[in-house]
């Protein structure tokens, strides 16, 4: 099955900065897949911090690895046409994938690596699809490297008992509230005022304004000490987690900077209790595959802040840049104008 259209549309930029505005429309070939890649017919994708720091400069050089780009990595859709080696895939097959760093997402048809490209359920919406790889992903990664190794609720005697999710109505801390409490875990979260009803309703045994004393401080409610921390928010000083955190703990940085991998390497060099762990997500196929499976089995939910029609994806882009949606930001290939 060939894509049906030689042309699509898209949107991209083409240097670096300009925020939303930045994003211009245009019709551009349709993409051929190359070896291992697949040709989806796009159907959502969905928005992550990663995508406008990368046009904002925040990795360059190295990506985008050339101009103008079309970005978005997180995407579902329908198969249409098969690059050659791939093998667990048929044209028509409805499937979520992540391509990252390569993007595409912002467009009718992309390419993406068939390796990192499963199945979709159909309990599973199309717009559910596209924000489980990045966000959900990492969240699931951060409990990992947090020393979580069961999610069936039974708990883990090695595991960690107390976790803080920070920032947790955003994309990915929404995602680590239903993981850990899936591992059995007691867990406090901070986020905004407006939030707070939000996130219990996640699933949070405690939950902290971040901008009340306490909030600002991290203090669990009940007093309990932390022995792990999925850190999703920025610019938290590791003198605000050391006295809320157990004797032996991790906390997991999704968004590290050069303080924090200093840190990092400091605690590991003086094998501190204590630990930092800058997190850089690496997808797997087979987790993509275990989240899909358990938003079909209604375990995890996917909150869907926001959905925007491709011709308003500047919006949409606009909305994550300002860093106040609840769960995912959505961009539907066949959405209402």
């Amino acid at each position: 099955m060939a894509a049906p259209k030689k042309t699509m549309r898209a949107l991209q930029y083409d240097k670096y900065g300009g925020g939303a505005e930045g994003l211009k429309h245009v019709e551009v070939p349709v993409p051929s897949p190359k070896k291992g890649e697949v040709l989806l017919k796009l159907e959502a994708a969905s928005i992550n911090p990663i995508d406008w720091k990368i046009q904002k400069g925040m990795v360059r050089p190295f990506l985008p690895r050339k101009f103008p780009f079309i970005p978005v990595g997180d995407m579902s859709g329908e198969a249409v046409e098969l690059g050659s080696g791939v093998t667990n895939l048929k044209p028509g097959d409805k499937v979520i994938s992540i391509s990252f760093p390569n993007g595409g997402g912002l467009g009718e048809y992309a390419v993406a690596p068939a390796s990192l490209t499963v199945a979709r359920p159909p309990e599973v919406s199309a717009a559910e699809g596209a924000s489980l790889p990045t966000a959900a992903s990492t969240a699931l990664q951060q409990l990992k490297a947090a020393g979580v190794s069961s999610f069936d609720g039974s708990g883990d005697s090695n595991g960690p008992r107390n976790v803080l999710v920070t920032a947790a109505s955003g994309g990915v801390g929404h995602y680590a509230v239903q993981l850990a409490k899936l591992a059995g875990l007691h867990v406090t979260a901070t986020c905004g005022a407006r939030n707070l009803g939000f996130v219990r309703g996640l699933g949070a045994d405690e939950v902290l304004d971040y901008k009340t004393p306490d909030g600002a401080r991290l203090r669990s409610p009940s007093g309990r000490r932390y022995d792990a921390v999925m850190h999703c928010a920025t610019g938290t000083p590791w003198s605000v987690f050391a006295p809320v955190l157990a004797g032996e703990a991790t906390v997991v940085d999704v968004t590290p900077g050069i303080a924090a991998a200093a840190k990092s390497f400091l605690q590991k060099v003086t094998f501190a209790k204590q630990r930092l762990v800058p997190l850089v997500l690496m997808p797997k196929k087979e987790e993509m595959e275990w989240l899909a499976d358990m938003t079909r089995q209604g375990k995890l939910k996917t909150v869907v802040d926001s959905r925007y029609p491709l011709s308003r994806a500047q919006e949409a882009w606009a909305k994550s840049m300002e860093g106040h949606a609840n769960g995912k930001i959505v961009v539907e290939m066949g959405g209402e104008e």
